[in-house]
């Protein structure tokens, strides 16, 4: 299916509203005299990743004429970007400043304004849908469907909106956001998302709760500047070029990328299955596993027999698994708020042989997870100078990289007009990564790209549950 089918009718660009100086409004949170907001150590880890992409669909008789929902996106962005100001501006690199990642928040820099495009696409809004989760998914040209974000080279802009209509005029639209990861983690974007449709909703950004705060200064390491230009010299050596190719997500001609649902029964299946096999195994926990712990293990020796189906990989080869670990909590001075990358990378490890048991697999899975979190949490922070080389030498065919959370509850993101009846997530990486995302009535959504040849192999393990 050709891209050319989305057409771009008008190209604009969004300003904070009026006011969003911290002077002028003293409850926000103040940014440096300078207006850089220099980036921490695990910002650098993201410069040269593509951006977050989240599409979000919606449709029925409550939403509204295009052009009004337009000027109400607009409008609402304009006063979120208030409380948000560093999405506003640009990410910069200055060799100068610790780290030297910075981003720009100055009114030069910030007075373009967040590129806002408008849209068509041509077809309805069930086509627009089908791109994602039909048989007819078109991952190329879902992608299409979220604004570009220019990284390749700083300064660089954070954040993008497109706004996309169908042609056939049969109601309905896709938000489409890209947001730059060396700003922000999946946590962030949430984050900025609910302030977004809350003010979309009332008209009122009052109440934000907690509010975002951006003092790289609290996530306190020794040799905090040290990391930085190590990560940076490591990832992109040759800044302000951060790299050669294009940075649009796109998926080769042999990967495919595919949505699935688990519902809450089926989750509390898969827990209780665990349990009951970590008796056998020595393992036995406490409590019952957590959903996050019981969806990535379900996820993660489905992925490992599909490939056992093809290759027949030696049954004692290690796996691993990427357990990003959300340290705002165990952070002092971090908390909620805080806006940027926050994420501890650690690894869980398991042979194949044990993943692949039938009777046995998930449980061994769902303890390596818990291990490699309880490690993190207990010091979120030790080993940081490996980060870098620890992702870059993993075997790319026994690791399965992973982002985003069932904690995130992107379908409450209600504009005004409901809420909405697909959210994607069209931003992986990297081959076989996994993207997880909480759903309604409790199930979780989860997001997989695999070559083609383990796609199907992956989805008759998978769906068995």
């Amino acid at each position: 299916m050709s891209s050319s089918r989305v057409r771009v009718l008008n190209v604009s660009h969004v300003l904070p509203a009026a006011g969003a100086d911290e002077a002028a409004s003293p409850h926000r949170q103040p940014l440096p005299y300078d207006r850089l907001l220099k980036l921490s150590f695990m910002d650098c880890l993201f410069v040269g990743v593509v951006p977050m992409q989240r599409l979000f669909f919606y449709e029925g008789p409550g939403v509204p004429p295009f052009r009004c929902l337009v000027q109400s996106l607009r409008s609402s962005l304009a006063a979120a970007l208030g409380d948000f100001l560093p999405l506003a501006g640009k990410l910069d690199y200055r060799p100068s400043a610790a780290g030297g990642l910075v981003v720009d928040c100055s009114p030069a820099a910030v007075s373009p304004g967040v590129r806002f495009v408008e849209a068509q696409y041509d077809g309805s809004i069930g086509d627009m849908r089908r791109l994602a989760c039909g048989e007819e998914h078109d991952p190329e040209a879902l992608v299409r469907l979220g604004p570009e974000l220019e990284i390749d080279r700083l300064p660089a802009p954070v954040l993008a909106v497109q706004v996309t209509r169908p042609a056939s005029g049969d109601g309905g639209v896709v938000v489409g956001v890209s947001v730059h990861h060396a700003v922000a983690d999946g946590h962030s974007v949430w984050q900025f998302m609910r302030a977004w449709s809350a003010v979309s909703r009332s008209s009122a950004s009052q109440g934000l709760a907690p509010r975002p705060t951006f003092d790289r200064a609290k996530i306190r390491h020794p040799e905090a500047e040290e990391l930085a230009r190590r990560f940076l010299q490591t990832i992109a050596p040759a800044l302000p070029t951060v790299r050669s190719s294009p940075c649009r997500p796109t998926l080769a001609l042999d990967r495919r990328r595919r949505s699935f649902l688990i519902r809450a029964d089926q989750i509390q299946s898969v827990k209780e299955r665990i349990m009951a096999q970590s008796v056998a195994i020595g393992e036995q926990l406490e409590k019952l596993p957590s959903t996050y712990v019981a969806v990535s293990s379900l996820v993660w020796t489905s992925i490992v027999r599909a490939k056992a189906l093809d290759h027949g990989e030696g049954s004692g080869d290690a796996c691993y698994f990427l357990v990003p670990v959300d340290c705002r909590r165990h952070l002092p001075g971090a908390g909620e708020g805080y806006f940027g990358n926050c994420l501890s990378l650690s690894y869980a490890k398991a042979a194949a042989r044990d993943l692949t048991k039938p009777d046995a697999g998930v449980a061994h899975a769902a303890a390596a997870i818990r291990d490699a979190a309880r490690e993190k949490l207990a010091n979120p922070l030790r080993g940081a100078e490996r980060w870098a080389e620890a992702y870059a030498g993993m075997p790319r065919e026994r690791f399965t990289p992973t982002g985003s959370s069932d904690r995130f509850m992107a379908y409450e993101t209600d504009m005004g007009w409901g809420a909405p009846s697909l959210v994607e997530l069209v931003s992986p990486s990297d081959r076989g990564m996994v993207l997880l995302l909480g759903a309604p009535d409790g199930g979780v959504q989860v997001t997989v790209d695999l070559d083609g040849v383990h796609m199907d192999h992956f989805a008759a393990n998978f769906l068995q549950v």
